[in-house]
């Protein structure tokens, strides 16, 4: 419902809303909501992400300023020889789709998310970091009950899960996978956020946990050093800022990928009036899968191997280089007619975009910790290049694109999404139902989606069979058609307020989500 409030949470989690929304209740501001949800999602979204993950928080401040704070993972400073390393691959089964994935202690890149949240918190939070924190300490000490969808995931990634002792302490510890219902306890991690509470973040990136950490990877084929962790930094920049129809979508910019390549998707989608469109019409069907594919196409020309110019996305998204794709489309339209995202706004005109990820987790657990280490060395679609082939100590390149839509220069909508590599279409395909269809917040995350990769067209059930089948889909494609919604498809937690105000939002039910107000 649309009502004036203090503040909304859009997360994966209801107690990770309820933590961010326990903010406001005390006073805080949207920041500090943010951080008090992430920190909550590290303990009731366990699967998703982690203290020992990456991340990316975009924020719009009541003054009008737009920073997007960096702590995502970031490539060792030294390399190995491949016969010393511990990476190995693992299959996930998402049902209609499996993607293999590679664990490991090679797969660990430095973790950002434990250094972001201090960052953020210190340059925009208001209340004591203590407060901040306390309901994610709550959680891990007193246990959260197994939702269906956590059950869900424990299931998809139990391979990576039973590879660690320490992951089985706590979700296997009678010797199978907790269930639905089953209540789980994270004593450790209590502990360890308590001591960062406390203390902050240097025990985890030089003190004692770093060299547990380090100890373990130098030991059994892993790459990260001290020198690594303590030279790990939170980068502030200026978001990536992109006009679509008369709004300002900022997103994130370059190293990470995500953001650009949906700045291109949305150039070609605006060259197309979607006014005169039917919503799953054969024609928006194709309009999107020849959308996704020349995004596709135009990221192998003159991105990924150029991903750390400094003018990167200015000479991507350049008339140059984005005509000749303008002018396909066009030749085209007129022959055939585990992440997780957190998005908060307030009523001072804050807004924050988050989204963090664990990847799928390495398998490692830092011993006494209850935090498994991310697996971003072993992602394929965060090392295009190849695996091992990654340049020293850069940070690494995410799909990760929490977004935030201006109209009149104030948060409107604000949104971003888990999903690997369907997270930049999950977000194209909300902003555009919002926007373009002009449809209520819930109805334009719950719609079906589709997503187009290496010649594959998925699309997710709820689209009328006929239009489907008189889709004409770019040449050598096939279709799959999946039997239910699915996680594939992106978590894309939203929130939205207009200009007198009122405010509502949607979680995304192929996780869970949920939307809380304050």
């Amino acid at each position: 419902m649309n009502q004036k409030i203090r503040g909304a949470v859009a997360a994966g989690h209801h107690k990770t809303a309820a933590a961010g929304i326990e903010m406001f209740r005390n006073g805080g501001n949207a920041f500090d909501a943010a951080v008090a949800a992430i920190l909550a999602s590290f303990v009731a979204e366990p699967m998703l992400t982690s203290a020992a993950g990456g991340g990316f928080l975009l924020a719009h401040t009541k003054e009008n300023n737009n920073i997007l704070f960096d702590f995502f993972t970031q490539t060792p400073r030294q390399k190995k020889s491949i016969g010393d390393l511990n990476f190995y691959p693992v299959d996930v089964n998402f049902g209609g789709a499996i993607q293999t994935f590679h664990i490991g202690l090679a797969s660990i890149a430095v973790p950002g998310n434990l250094l972001g949240v201090f960052h953020v918190h210190q340059k925009l939070g208001r209340l004591p970091f203590h407060v901040v924190a306390e309901p994610a300490i709550h959680y891990a000490k007193n246990g959260i009950e197994i939702s269906d969808f956590q059950a869900y995931c424990l299931n998809l990634l139990k391979p990576i899960i039973m590879a660690s002792p320490e992951s089985r302490k706590v979700y296997a510890p009678a010797g199978k996978l907790l269930q639905v219902g089953d209540i789980v306890v994270m004593a450790d991690l209590a502990a360890a956020l308590t001591e960062f509470a406390n203390n902050g973040a240097g025990e985890f990136y030089s003190g004692e946990i770093a060299h547990r950490l380090v100890k373990d990877c130098q030991e059994s084929g892993g790459y990260l050093t001290i020198k690594d962790l303590e030279n790990y930094r939170a980068i502030e920049r200026e978001p990536l800022a992109i006009n679509y129809r008369d709004r300002i979508l900022l997103t994130n910019p370059p190293p990470s990928s995500g953001g650009t390549l949906m700045a291109f998707a949305f150039q070609l989608l605006s060259t197309i009036d979607l006014n005169k469109i039917e919503f799953g019409s054969d024609y928006h069907l194709q309009l999107l899968a020849h959308v996704m594919r020349l995004t596709n196409q135009a990221r192998t020309d003159g991105y990924d191997a150029d991903i750390y110019q400094p003018d990167i996305a200015e000479k991507f998204l350049s008339n140059k280089h984005f005509k000749p794709y303008e002018q396909e489309l066009t030749e085209i339209v007129n022959k055939w007619g585990s992440t997780t995202h957190i998005s908060v706004i307030d009523s001072e005109g804050n807004a924050a975009s988050v989204t963090t990820s664990n990847g799928e987790g390495s398998g490692y657990v830092i011993p006494g910790t209850g935090m498994m280490v991310n697996n971003m060395l072993g992602e394929d679609d965060l090392n295009p290049a190849g695996f091992h082939n990654w340049p020293l100590n850069r940070r690494i390149s995410s799909m990760m694109s929490p977004t935030i839509v201006l109209q009149d220069g104030q948060p409107e909508i604000v949104l971003g999404s888990g999903g690997s590599k369907r997270i930049r279409t999950a977000i194209l395909q909300v902003i555009s139902n919002l926007i373009d269809f002009e449809m209520p917040v819930a109805q334009a995350v719950e719609s079906p989606r589709v997503h187009f990769e290496n010649g594959i067209f998925h699309l997710e059930p709820g689209f009328n069979p006929e239009k489907v089948a008189n889709a004409t889909l770019p040449h050598g494609s096939e279709m799959v058609l999946w039997n239910q919604k699915n996680m594939f498809f992106g978590g894309v937690n939203t929130v939205i307020t207009n200009l007198n105000g009122l405010t509502t939002g949607a979680g995304d039910p192929r996780r869970q989500g949920v939307v809380e107000l304050a």
